[in-house]
């Protein structure tokens, strides 16, 4: 990289202070000042989606009523799934870490449209508002299920139609995001950023930025036909009124199924840039990992049926969907294959984000491996409707996407707030939250096997004792996400300051200082190399290396 500055104008350029008060972080076009409000906001919707599942896994402890009626159950059930997957694991990853360090990463002042990107983050804030609002109005929780299945949806008398809206302004946020992500990446990249110059943490965006343009006007144009025929009784997919409820599903997932990989594209672009840095090594098959990306992206448009398995489709389509699925799983195996190989032979340093990384790779081995079960015809129809779907979201989405966003938080928190975590503490909270999760959900996978249907509020006697173990696995896990959490708003407050390069990474982010100053470069550098270029960056800092 080379960005020569005269030390007058570099010391004008770094002491520049933006403004503080609260309509300075309101009306601010600053990317990095809005990654960091989505941030908070998500985290604010998160831990009340944890709330939630508390709840939930303590009424799950007897058979009977342990601490919420049926009604309830359905209402928190329906809100935990809301909050987690439309608020917090959809938008997440590339809203917050997105939005902060895809412009410093290509080598830009900000992204392509400023103003939209700000008001992407107030159309998500208006939709959350909506889906908690409804909370409180008369009729009570929507209790549909986050799928809004029909007829149901449109026959309960609890308040349906704000939590649809809140989804539909949300699906506005999603287009915004991904239209400005196209555009940046297409339009705002340093001179010499080739494509395949590119960090993998852009192409992950890149090609998650497509299905959010792509896909998401499907669902939004479905929410939109749910509520006219609640409010106008036009027969769409009401079956008493001559509509179709298997087209509503059909409509949800072409949507839903591309969703989980733009929840889990960002999270697979966060790992191929933790794992180089961490094992000291170019990545491995960079090429490979790049085009991976958009093959899971354009095949990922083609399985949505395989959520429809049992729904009355035809034998072909079955046949269709179910290859298909397994086709989509080609492009993560080698995803994985290329991680491991890069760690292979590497000078791994063991620090809290890559022990999250890690567990990422075994949790998402788990939940992927479990999808083939599910993608197989002769299987699903034995467990479908079951726990053992539980499962297998839960390993897929916060064994995935989640644990991902923690690895990503200790990653560039000292990049974004110029402050230290404690890692000790960073590195205990990790197991309370591995075997937390594994008792939670990996007893759903045998409560599955054995025939335990999904969204029941009671059950049989003979499923309490792995119920019992999935609860206490919830407070583990709460507990090791509270040390977690805890330890690093302590670390915002009394850390020491970081430097600006603590994990010895060689993308652009970590070439200016901590935090990143205002427009990030006082000169647009010049890219001669790839991201990944290790003996480079050792060969430019060895007195700096030999010194430490």
């Amino acid at each position: 990289m080379s960005n020569e500055t005269n030390s007058a104008t570099q010391l004008s350029y770094l002491d520049y202070k933006p403004k503080k008060g609260i309509w300075a972080w309101l009306l601010t076009t600053d990317h990095k000042r809005i990654g960091l409000l989505y941030l908070i906001g998500m985290m604010i919707f998160f831990w009340v989606a944890v709330g939630i599942g508390f709840v939930m896994k303590l009424e799950m402890l007897t058979p009977d009523q342990t601490v919420v009626d049926a009604q309830t159950y359905n209402s928190l059930f329906t809100l935990h799934g809301l909050i987690m997957i439309f608020l917090f694991i959809i938008p997440g990853l590339p809203a917050v870490f997105g939005n902060f360090f895809l412009p410093i990463q290509i080598g830009a002042h900000d992204v392509a449209f400023p103003r939209l990107n700000l008001l992407s983050w107030y159309l998500y804030i208006i939709g959350g508002l909506f889906a908690l609002v409804s909370l409180h109005l008369q009729g009570g929780p929507i209790d549909t299920g986050w799928t809004f299945y029909v007829p149901y949806s449109i026959r309960t008398t609890t308040n349906v139609i704000l939590p649809l809206l809140g989804a539909f302004i949300l699906g506005f946020s999603s287009i915004l995001t991904g239209l400005n992500f196209v555009t940046t990446v297409h339009r705002l990249r340093a001179p010499g950023m080739t494509f395949f110059r590119l960090p993998l943490f852009v192409w992950a965006l890149y090609a998650t930025a497509w299905i959010q343009v792509v896909a998401t006007p499907i669902v939004g144009i479905t929410i939109l036909l749910v509520v006219i025929e609640r409010v106008l009784h036009i027969g769409i997919f009401d079956p008493a009124l001559g509509g179709d409820p298997l087209l509503f599903q059909h409509l949800f997932w072409i949507y839903s199924h591309p969703a989980v990989y733009i929840m889990i594209l960002p999270a697979m672009g966060v790992v191929s840039e933790i794992i180089p840095t961490f094992a000291r090594r170019t990545i491995f098959g960079y090429k490979v990992i790049a085009f991976s990306s958009l093959a899971i992206a354009l095949i990922g448009y083609f399985v949505w049926a395989h959520h429809m398995f049992t729904s009355g489709m035809s034998e072909t389509a079955r046949f269709v969907f179910s290859l298909l699925t397994f086709l989509v799983a080609v492009p993560s195996g080698v995803k994985v294959f290329n991680w491991v190989a890069t760690l292979y032979k590497g000078s791994i340093e063991l620090r809290a984000p890559l022990i999250y990384i890690l567990m990422f790779i075994f949790l998402f081995s788990i939940g992927g491996l479990t999808g083939l079960v599910l993608g197989s015809l002769a299987t699903n129809v034995h467990v479908t409707d079951t726990y053992f779907v539980v499962a297998h979201f839960h390993y897929v989405m916060f064994g995935g996407t989640a644990i991902v966003f923690f690895a990503a938080m200790h990653y560039w928190f000292p990049k974004m707030f110029g402050k230290m975590y404690n890692e000790k503490i960073a590195i205990w909270a990790t197991p309370f939250i591995f075997i937390g999760f594994n008792m939670l959900y990996f007893t759903m996978f045998i409560l599955g096997y054995q025939g335990m249907p999904r969204r029941y509020w009671s059950y049989l006697p003979e499923y309490q004792e792995l119920h019992i173990i999935s609860t206490i696995g919830s407070w583990i896990l709460i507990f090791g996400l509270v040390i977690m959490f805890s330890n690093l708003i302590f670390g915002l407050i009394k850390g020491r300051r970081a430097d600006s390069n603590p994990w010895g990474g060689v993308t652009l982010e970590w070439q200016i200082p901590s935090p990143p100053p205002h427009e990030n470069f006082e000169k647009i550098p010049v890219i001669d190399h790839g991201p990944y270029d290790f003996e480079r960056f050792k060969n430019e800092n060895k007195n700096e290396i030999d010194r430490s």
